[in-house]
């Protein structure tokens, strides 16, 4: 499997280390692509010796047999259609961006259109597959609160707008609480989870989204709620931050690993 990868931050990495290590069977990098030259991606595809390319023409002369985006919703805006539309699968990590009913509307046509798979992976939680069995049997309410240490969500238009001093919080501070649909846009880097369980369920606009920053917390701390037919769902999660990257979770990376494994497998467990 020829695998190409926009974007050149933590999950490229894992998947150049596992690659190397041989952890990924057959499969190899065969292109990173970042916006210009001076992207963190170059010096990255240099150390593993994988071209580093800044054009999407680029990366599809590159013969990739899947992409996985993982850069920013700009990204899942401007390319995920164009390589759906050339027939390549396209994993997507920063699902915020299908928030946009629009934009998935039309990436979904494309996929079907041109038999290439769209796969948003369950990131840093768990559960959906059970989610779609209640929503098969008619749910009545989901909920995710999504909580973190405080230098999480440092550096994130909103917050700054919030005028908050997070390096001397007291206590959580909720920081946004509605529908999915009107919080997700906010926090780009942060609450992509809440898309997905969005998407895998009963939608933006029914799903119900908290984010909190939380002086307290060492891990990310998510806390999903679901009712209906079948009974009621409560699941947390304590994930332990990337130490490069403390919006995002260890488990949302190697969800993308996982989620690549099984791609192309004819076995599957679970939904």
């Amino acid at each position: 499997m020829r695998i190409g990868i926009i974007g050149g931050g933590v999950i490229a990495r894992l998947f150049l280390e596992h690659v190397a290590r041989g952890d990924m069977g057959e499969a190899r990098v065969v292109a990173i692509q970042g916006r210009s030259p001076a992207s963190r991606g170059k010096p990255l595809a240099e150390q593993y010796g994988v071209p580093f390319v800044t054009s999407l023409a680029a990366l599809i002369a590159e013969r990739p047999e899947v992409v996985i985006e993982a850069a920013s919703h700009d990204a899942v805006r401007e390319f995920a259609r164009p390589l759906l539309e050339k027939g390549i699968p396209v994993i997507i990590l920063s699902a915020g961006a299908l928030c946009d009913d629009a934009l998935r509307a039309r990436l979904e046509t494309a996929a079907a259109k041109h038999k290439a798979l769209l796969y948003v992976p369950s990131g840093g939680i768990g559960g959906l597959d059970a989610l779609k069995a209640v929503c098969v049997a008619g749910a009545d309410t989901v909920e995710i609160a999504v909580t973190k240490p405080p230098a999480a969500w440092k550096g994130i238009p909103y917050v700054e707008k919030l005028n908050l001093d997070l390096d001397h919080l007291t206590g959580p501070v909720t920081l946004f609480e509605g529908s999915a649909r009107a919080g997700v846009p906010y926090f780009p880097a942060n609450v992509n989870i809440a898309a997905a369980l969005a998407m895998a369920g009963i939608g933006f606009d029914r799903t119900r989204l908290k984010v909190v920053a939380d002086p307290a917390l060492v891990y990310n701390t998510h806390y999903i709620n679901i009712r209906g037919k079948t009974g009621a769902i409560s699941i947390r999660f304590e994930s332990v931050p990337f130490p490069d990257n403390p919006k995002t979770s260890m488990l949302a990376c190697y969800s993308a690993l996982a989620a690549f494994k099984q791609f192309n497998s004819p076995v599957r467990y679970g939904t």
